[in-house]
């Protein structure tokens, strides 16, 4: 295994580029689909080092940004229910709702606690059986597995006073949802290798053959990215439409077979809307049948879907890849990471936060 250091190596990286320039003849548009690799496109100027013809756009990679408005007010509704403590990740805490989010919340009195495994929402439910402990599951193909461990190890143990609320997303529909939709102008994608190394590569041959793009499984350093652009301009220029493996050194074509079963047990897939997309069919997990009894919108009411209030955050665009952060007139002015106007500057993963971070106001 090489060290990190290695996958950005300098000298490497413009070799590659290079060889990007002498095989491309046309224009073509590719999107990566993974927040982590939008970051890494903008920290290191991997889009800089490429030839004009080659434009990169950002995805909806980010799954803090593409949690519905709707879950977040009803986990800051439950959040606010005596007795319940509300357990996420740091990073759903500053994602807005309807009005206001969890770190508003907590400052008013709301029991609402930062864990780093959903193991640790188990714990706290069994340390405290005379509340309820709520894990809000959030996420895509990479959180599911250890999301799932949670309800099996909740019900394994009878833990009563354990629920999730449940917003998990699943890339595949939503690249099917952005080639179908009416500013569909990807020519391939870089698809995230964490989801692959879960999932494997099976489901992304059938997007390839219908739309004809090519899909490369790429990793998350600078030379993983510039190889994964180098490998979609060779089946483009050659009028190939194939998924391949940039990521071998974590991926395997059948991915994670225990996770996908684990996954399988716990979960369902269902439709599920998407912040910037809508809904889409086939697009989510909710849980299955026989861990019911562990559903937060079972035990505290069924969430309703909501419309976001418009403004003049175009952060659903950006999600889309039709539109890149600098296009925003508020970005960088009148929206910050500190004064966030949309959900692409408050995550970590946002493409709005990875410019304003490493490129600085517009």
């Amino acid at each position: 295994m090489k060290h990190r250091d290695e996958y950005r190596d300098a000298a490497a990286a413009r070799r590659l580029a290079d060889a990007v320039a002498r095989t491309v003849t046309r224009p073509w548009t590719l999107m990566e689909v993974c927040g982590g690799q939008t970051h890494a496109i903008v920290r290191f100027g991997i889009d800089a080092l490429l030839p004009d013809e080659i434009t990169l756009v950002h995805g909806p990679g980010c799954p803090v940004c593409v949690t519905p408005v709707e879950y977040v007010d009803a986990a800051i509704a439950i959040a606010g229910r005596p007795g319940v403590i509300l357990c996420s990740f740091g990073d759903m805490l500053r994602t807005p709702g309807t009005d206001g989010d969890l770190l508003a919340a907590k400052s008013r009195g709301a029991d609402v606690r930062v864990v780093y495994s959903p193991m640790d929402a188990v714990a706290i439910a069994r340390a405290e059986p005379d509340r309820q402990v709520v894990f809000f599951a959030v996420g895509f193909e990479t959180t599911v597995p250890a999301n799932a461990m949670a309800a099996y190890a909740a019900r394994a143990e009878g833990l009563s006073n354990f629920s999730m609320l449940v917003s998990h997303v699943l890339v595949p529909p939503a690249m099917r949802a952005v080639l179908e939709g009416p500013g569909g102008r990807i020519d391939g994608f870089l698809a995230a290798g964490h989801v692959c190394t879960i999932m494997g590569l099976s489901e992304y041959a059938p997007i390839a053959r219908r739309f004809g793009v090519p899909i490369v499984a790429t990793g998350f350093e600078p030379l993983d990215i510039l190889e994964g652009v180098l490998w979609c301009v060779r089946q483009l220029e050659a009028g190939r439409a194939e998924v391949e493996n940039q990521y071998s050194r974590s991926v395997r074509a059948e991915g994670n077979r225990a996770a996908q079963a684990l996954m399988a047990e716990v979960f369902e897939v269902i439709p599920r809307r998407w912040r910037g997309l809508g809904e889409i069919a086939d697009s989510g997990l909710g849980l299955a049948p026989a861990y019911a009894a562990f559903d937060a919108e079972r035990r505290f009411g069924a969430v309703i879907a909501c419309e976001e209030a418009a403004g003049e955050c175009i952060a659903g665009l950006v999600l889309r890849g039709e539109k890149r952060p600098t296009d925003c007139p508020a970005f960088g002015t009148r929206c910050t990471p500190e004064h966030p106007l949309g959900v692409t500057m408050v995550s970590s993963e946002g493409a709005c936060a990875a410019y304003h971070r490493y490129r600085g106001a517009a």
